[in-house]
């Protein structure tokens, strides 16, 4: 099967704009064995708020393991070219709570930064291909790998809260099991590589993200079962 192929395939299972299709799911996420927190996420498709048809992302993760307890909440719609469109993402963190902003303009896509007595506004070029990434929170991931492929390629990517932008090279390594249990269903592995860092990502059939691994960070974020 060619490249292309391959990926309209998985396009072509993952939720389509004006279906009635919805995943929502719950990510546990550990350091080693420890749970440090838990993502609940939905994914939704149809109108977007600046017209057109896409797919919006509403997430929230909370790190309460530790004190201060902090709730990240970015709610990111992407258009049928899986494209970058609005971003809202608020930070409820007691120390600084914050909002981020952003929206894709021809060629960029701008973000704001609002905090108490703090405004910053930065703009990044998108290329052709961008994804709206963060370090902490994980089903962000899953736009990042619909867009993987067979052999390597490179995206932008985005980081709203911490103003950044770094190159990410995404491929598709094929079916294989994320589980050491031998009878365990087969997932669509894909990885995600800025420098020498790599995420790895699972998908299931239906390109709903299964689980991810961050081995540099000791880092998991698996599907809670029934979810």
């Amino acid at each position: 099967m060619t490249p292309c192929v391959l990926l309209v395939a998985l396009l072509q299972a993952a939720p389509r704009p004006g279906s009635s299709l919805v995943d929502e799911g719950v990510l546990v996420v550990r350091i080693d064995t420890a749970e440090v927190a838990r993502e609940s996420f939905r994914l939704s498709a149809g109108r977007l708020s600046r017209g057109g048809e896409g797919w919006v992302l509403a997430t929230t993760i909370r790190y309460d393991r530790a004190r201060p307890v902090i709730v990240l909440s970015p709610i990111l719609e992407v258009n049928t070219d899986t494209m970058p469109t609005t971003l809202q993402y608020d930070i409820a963190d007691p120390r600084q709570p914050a909002r981020v902003l952003g929206e894709l303009g021809r060629g960029r896509f701008t973000v704001r930064f609002l905090a108490r007595a703090t405004e910053r506004a930065r703009e990044f070029p998108t290329g052709p291909r961008a994804v709206v990434l963060d370090d902490s929170v994980f089903a962000t991931y899953l736009f990042a790998a619909w867009l993987a492929r067979p052999e390597p390629s490179t995206l932008t990517a985005i980081f709203p809260r911490a103003l950044r932008r770094e190159t990410v090279q995404v491929q598709d390594l094929g079916l294989e099991s994320a589980s050491r249990n031998p009878g365990a269903d087969k997932l669509r592995h894909m990885t995600v590589t800025a420098g020498s860092d790599t995420v790895h990502v699972w998908l299931d059939g239906a390109g709903h993200l299964a689980k991810l691994e961050i081995p540099s960070r000791r880092l998991t974020a698996e599907r809670l079962t029934g979810s």
